[in-house]
C-alpha cells in the first residue's frame, strides 16, 4: 500500500526570548502554533518566584512541543555561577538554585536543554506529525558579571559539540553579524557560533540575548572550492509584516507559501565522500532591499556588477583529484571532497545544506528600559517544511 503521507510538512514554530518576566496576555501575545521555542532570559534574575510565574505561563502554553534554553540573566539555573556569585545578586534573600532547577526539570510538558540535542517526533493526530533534531544552549560571551559565560578562547570548542545533523539549534547568544547589533550598532554576537553554523547549516537558528537585534536574516552558505574559511555567499533580510499593526510578525519558508528555504537536512556518510558530481554557483552579492508579506524573497542585484562578482559555475567530479598530492588536511578551510584541504564531516554528503534562517527572537525591545517605558516585541511565527516521520 502506498504511503498515504507527503514526504514533509508544515511545521509552525513560534520564537521568542528576553521574555524577563512578562508574561502573554499582557506584555504579548502568544501566536497558535505547534512548536514554541524560548531562548533564554527567562525572569531578571533567576528567582523561585521568577521562574515560577515563567513556567507557568509556558505550561499553560497550548504547543505540542515547548522547549527551553537559559540566559545569561536566568542566574541560578547555573550552579557554579550561583555558588561563587550568587551573593551579589540575592545578599538578603539568598536562593537554592536546586529548587529552582527544579521548577523546569519537573515541568512535564516543558524540554530544557542545557547544552544538548533531542530528537523529536510530534505525534498528536492533529498536528503535522514531522520530526526534527534539535540542539540548545544558554552560553553567551562573557560581559561582565552574568551566568553562562565563556571567553573568546572557549568558543570554538564549545559549539564545535553542535551535532552536525541538527536540523534547529537555539542559542541565547546570536552569532556574529547576524541579528546582533546593539544600540550603538556594535555587532556583539559570537563568531564561534557563526562558524559553527557554516559547519552544521541547520535550517533554523533561533536566538535572543541582544534586544536590539530581534530580527530575521537568511543566510545562504558559500560552500564551493575557494577554501575561504567559513564563508557566506549572500544575506537575506526580513521586514516584519506584522510591526504596528495586528497581523503576525511571520516568516514562510515553505514551498507552498513560495519561499521554501534551500535546506533539505541531509544528513550524508561523514567517512566516505560522496561520489556525486556537485554543481556550484557563485552568485553575485546582492544589494538588500525590504521583503515583503512576511516571505524571504530573491534580492536584486547589481544592474553592472564587477567582475568579482559576476556569476561562475564549478562542476567538480569529485574522485577527479588525487588526494595524495594535496597538502595536509586543514580543517575548516572548504574545499570540495575529498580535497584533503575540506572539511569532509561539515561538507560530505551534506550539499543540500545551503542556507539557514537566523531569529533573533527577543521579546524586551530594548536592553535598558526605564521604569515605566518598557516596550515589547511580537514573537517570531517561522513556518518551515519538515519531514514527515509517521509512516501511512
Amino acid at each position: 500500500m502506498a504511503d498515504a503521507l507527503p514526504t514533509v510538512r508544515k511545521t509552525r514554530f513560534v520564537c521568542v526570548s528576553d521574555t524577563h518576566n512578562a508574561t502573554p496576555n499582557g506584555s504579548f501575545k502568544l501566536p497558535k502554533g505547534d512548536v514554541l521555542l524560548h531562548a533564554g532570559d527567562l525572569t531578571n534574575q533567576g528567582t523561585f518566584s521568577e521562574l515560577k510565574k515563567t513556567i507557568k505561563w509556558i505550561e499553560e502554553a497550548d504547543f505540542e512541543a515547548k522547549i527551553v534554553v537559559a540566559g545569561n540573566h536566568d542566574i541560578t539555573l547555573d550552579t557554579d555561577f550561583y555558588n561563587q556569585y550568587g551573593m551579589y545578586f540575592h545578599n538578603q534573600n539568598p536562593e537554592d538554585p536546586a529548587k529552582c532547577q527544579e521548577l523546569l526539570e519537573q515541568a512535564p510538558s516543558i524540554l530544557w536543554l542545557k547544552h544538548e540535542h533531542a530528537v523529536i517526533n510530534l505525534v498528536s493526530p492533529s498536528g503535522p506529525q514531522t520530526t526534527f533534531k534539535i540542539f540548545g544552549s544558554p552560553f553567551s560571551p562573557t560581559q561582565g558579571m552574568w551566568a553562562f559565560g565563556y571567553g573568546p578562547d572557549e568558543a570554538y570548542q564549545l559549539w564545535d559539540q553542535i551535532p552536525l545533523d541538527s536540523d534547529i539549534v537555539v542559542t541565547h547568544t546570536p552569532p556574529k553579524y547576524h541579528c546582533d547589533e546593539t544600540r550603538e550598532r556594535r555587532a556583539v554576537g559570537c563568531e564561534g557560533l557563526r562558524n559553527a553554523l557554516w559547519r552544521v547549516r541547520s535550517r533554523l537558528a533561533v536566538c535572543g540575548h541582544v534586544h536590539e537585534g530581534r530580527g530575521v536574516e537568511c543566510v545562504r552558505w558559500d560552500l564551493d572550492a575557494s577554501n575561504i574559511k567559513y564563508k557566506e555567499s549572500k544575506v537575506i533580510a526580513w521586514e516584519d509584516p506584522g510591526r504596528e499593526n495586528k497581523k503576525l510578525s511571520i516568516v514562510d519558508l515553505t514551498a507552498k507559501g513560495g519561499n521554501p528555504l534551500d535546506n533539505d537536512g541531509s544528513v550524508g556518510d561523514y567517512s566516505q565522500p560522496d561520489t556525486a558530481t556537485i554543481k556550484v554557483v557563485r552568485e553575485p552579492v546582492p544589494i538588500l532591499s525590504p521583503l515583503k508579506g512576511g516571505g524571504l524573497e530573491a534580492l536584486s542585484t547589481s544592474a553592472k556588477p564587477s567582475a568579482k562578482l559576476g556569476v561562475s559555475r564549478i562542476t567538480a567530479n569529485l574522485l577527479a583529484v588525487p588526494t595524495q598530492t594535496l597538502p595536509p588536511a586543514t580543517r575548516g578551510q572548504g574545499g570540495t571532497p575529498p580535497s584533503e584541504r575540506c572539511d569532509l564531516a561539515a561538507l560530505s554528503g551534506r550539499m543540500g545544506r545551503q542556507e539557514t534562517c537566523i531569529v533573533n527572537a527577543a521579546i524586551m525591545a530594548s536592553s535598558w528600559p526605564r521604569n515605566g517605558a518598557k516596550k515589547f516585541n511580537k514573537p517570531i511565527v517561522v513556518d518551515i517544511d519538515l519531514p514527515v516521520w509517521k509512516k501511512g
